[in-house]
């Protein structure tokens, strides 16, 4: 049993070494540290933008790296934005999101009624990238969070699982690596194409009445693939292909969460549709 053990820690390894390569480094900024005037429960909701922003960041991402371009973003348009940590394991330090995906998803519940509590708005809306695009939406269906949000952004989720660029094709070949990775990190093993996870977040439809949901892809995406499978099927939702709204765009799965202006800008018309403006290749300077 020992060396088939050995076998499969080849292949755990490199899923997790492809997964990390495309992870947003961390950087000085430990999570829960200062995060450049978000997270400020002091804020109020102004009549322009009632509704506080929860950013959900990614899997291998915390509160603070994940929105150092967002959070501040909407912070300067006027918007309460906060941000939390979810899915940690024990003895991993910034890289979170890896935990299992429903209890992640009762982390997101406790910290959106702490935001309400504080802030005295009736409802929140939700921007998450990755994993943090897609995970809500188990705290909407299962959780009473529909009664609590008013919009679901999702940049670049993983909504109906991930081959990871093909990696996940090669579990079936190397048996036990399945239970290898849902036993060491259960959060990527529930993204995985197929899981019970997803079987069970996806069956009777993919939204929840009283949602607004918007999408926001990239056709470059290598992590949560194929990149069609981000979208969602049903109404108030919004399917947008980045490169739709810019065709010179080359922003693949990190980069459209964390630093790409374009996609912000539709994450802004996405909060605020009555005052949504056309999107376009020079909204990198708005």
């Amino acid at each position: 049993m020992l060396p088939f053990k050995r076998a499969l820690r080849p292949l755990a390894a490199l899923l997790l070494a492809a997964a990390l390569a495309v992870a947003p480094a961390a950087t000085v900024h430990a999570a829960g540290a200062p995060s450049r005037g978000w997270n400020d429960y002091g804020c109020k909701p102004s009549a322009a933008h009632p509704r506080p922003v929860v950013l959900v960041h990614g899997t291998f991402g915390n509160s603070v790296d994940n929105w150092l371009s967002l959070a501040p973003y909407l912070k300067d348009r006027g918007y309460c934005v906060f941000s939390l940590d979810y899915g940690q394991l024990p003895g991993v330090p910034l890289f979170h999101g890896l935990g299992p995906i429903d209890q992640s998803a009762e982390q997101l519940s406790a910290f959106v009624d702490q935001v309400l509590a504080a802030t005295g708005a009736a409802k929140a809306d939700l921007v998450g990238h990755s994993q943090g695009g897609m995970m809500p939406r188990y705290y909407l269906r299962f959780l009473g969070g529909a009664a609590k949000v008013n919009a679901l952004v999702g940049i670049a989720p993983d909504n109906h699982g991930t081959t990871l660029s093909g990696l996940t094709h090669l579990l079936p070949y190397f048996p036990g690596a399945s239970d290898l990775l849902k036993s060491a990190t259960p959060g990527l093993a529930d993204q995985i194409t197929g899981s019970a996870f997803l079987t069970k977040l996806n069956a009777g439809g993919d939204t929840v009445p009283g949602v607004h949901y918007t999408v926001i892809a990239t056709q470059y995406d290598e992590v949560a693939t194929p990149w069609r499978s981000q979208y969602l099927s049903g109404p108030d939702v919004r399917n947008v292909l980045l490169q739709d709204l810019c065709a010179v765009d080359l922003s693949e799965h990190v980069a459209i969460g964390t630093i790409d202006r374009v996609a912000f800008h539709e994450v802004a018309n996405a909060l605020d549709p009555a005052h949504a403006t056309a999107t376009t290749c020079l909204s990198v300077f708005s």
